[in-house]
């Protein structure tokens, strides 16, 4: 159920649909408690992978290196988030 949340949070707040043609064609909900759990963790994997696929589309992703020798300062700022 939080999946489904977060797409529906991801789309109210973008205004962008996530397109779930996979995940729809599943047929299966988390309120759907006959089915077994297999078919709910291949609904869920599901879901997850089309909506990071569609942030990973529309939104470029900004890497940070990480070093240990960064770490090892902390006065030394590590990330900066734009």
């Amino acid at each position: 159920m939080l999946m489904v949340h977060i797409r529906k949070y991801y789309e109210t707040t973008t205004n962008e649909e996530i397109d779930t043609e996979r995940y729809d064609a599943l047929q299966i909900s988390p309120v759907h408690i006959h089915k077994d759990k297999k078919a709910h963790k291949d609904a869920l994997l599901t879901l997850g992978e089309e909506i990071v696929t569609h942030i990973e589309g529309h939104h470029p992703v900004h890497v940070v290196n990480y070093s240990p020798e960064t770490a090892a300062a902390p006065t030394q700022q590590v990330a900066v988030e734009h």
